[in-house]
């Protein structure tokens, strides 16, 4: 914004098959996740716009999965106090009689206050804690232990991981609480404008493992980080479990101690679970390594990943 150190963000988001499997949480996911990308540069979020694609609207269930979305998007609008400036509805996406997944993609407009204090998700220095703002949910809730059946109740429903393993986009939803959502946003944004942050990065999609590479990837100096994913549940759903209302945040040893504590006076939960350094991405649970691979390697496979998908293959 010329003439002052303020400046505006914008992110888009959608996930359509998390409002397939609930409408009203999927919708709800995607206004939250859009206002978290926010969060991790610093912005708080203002006003925005969006464009909802569904099948025929004749079908009832379509219909039907219209109707939870905008209740879904509407209340999560309201949780964060942010203005609907205009949007369009598509409608009619069916061929052959299949109708797409119902996917509201919301445009969200931030504010960041100072500039200077900008975040970006890359790694930044040797000995940098890192600090999980949130929680991931790892709750099984049964006895799910072969990749034959789908999991009911954990953080692994609708995953980026449960359908690379089973060829399906089965299970529950993740789970939305709005208010723990907007707690864990504000620490964040806090921490940030308190100049503590280095670096700011939120698990969605592949979770945080995927999280983490993300983070080595945009490191300006390629650097990786050694993670425990603490808990007492399968290191998969650690691992990969697409639990929301999280940021992983890398800051000084000192300054970490102060987001955790921070964030326990805000009721928040939050913990440093690893530090930055080498060049490779480390992860581990219970002692164990899980994932250890080196940043170039992993950056490669990542860069060549559409490449590689639409290469044909030569005879």
């Amino acid at each position: 914004i010329k003439g002052s150190k303020k400046g505006l963000a914008m992110t888009l988001d959608g996930n359509g098959l998390y409002t397939r499997l609930d409408p009203g949480v999927g919708a709800a996911i995607a206004v939250a996740e859009a206002c978290r990308n926010l969060a991790c540069v610093g912005a708080r979020p203002l006003s925005v716009t969006n464009c909802l694609n569904f099948g025929n609207p004749e079908k009832p269930k379509v219909m039907g999965q219209f109707k939870e979305a905008i209740e879904g998007m509407s209340d999560a609008c309201r949780a964060f106090d942010i203005a609907v400036t205009g949007g369009n509805v598509s409608f009619y996406n069916d061929t052959e009689g299949a109708s797409i997944y119902p996917t509201p993609v919301l445009g969200i407009v931030g504010l960041i206050e100072d500039l200077d204090k900008a975040v970006t998700p890359g790694f930044k220095d040797e000995g940098d804690a890192v600090i999980l703002i949130g929680e991931s949910k790892d709750e099984l809730g049964g006895t799910c232990l072969n990749w034959g059946c789908i999991p009911s109740k954990d953080e692994l429903g609708g995953s980026e991981y449960l359908k690379l393993r089973t060829g399906k986009g089965e299970g529950r939803a993740p789970a939305l609480d709005l208010k723990r959502e907007k707690a864990v946003h504000e620490v964040c944004l806090q921490a940030i404008e308190a100049g503590w942050v280095k670096s700011a990065q939120d698990p969605s999609e592949g979770g945080l493992a995927v999280c983490a590479a993300e983070c080595a990837f945009h490191s300006p100096k390629g650097l990786g980080a050694t993670i425990d994913v603490e808990g007492k549940e399968r290191a998969d759903a650690l691992l990969f479990g697409e639990s929301q209302s999280r940021i992983l945040v890398t800051a000084s040893p000192k300054n970490a101690i102060a987001i955790v504590g921070m964030a326990a006076k805000m009721v928040v939960p939050a913990k440093i679970i690893g530090n930055v350094g080498g060049t490779s991405i480390v992860l581990k649970h219970a002692g164990k390594t899980l994932i250890d691979i080196p940043v170039a390697e992993a950056k490669q496979i990542w860069k060549d990943a559409i490449p590689n998908f639409f290469k044909i293959p030569h005879e």
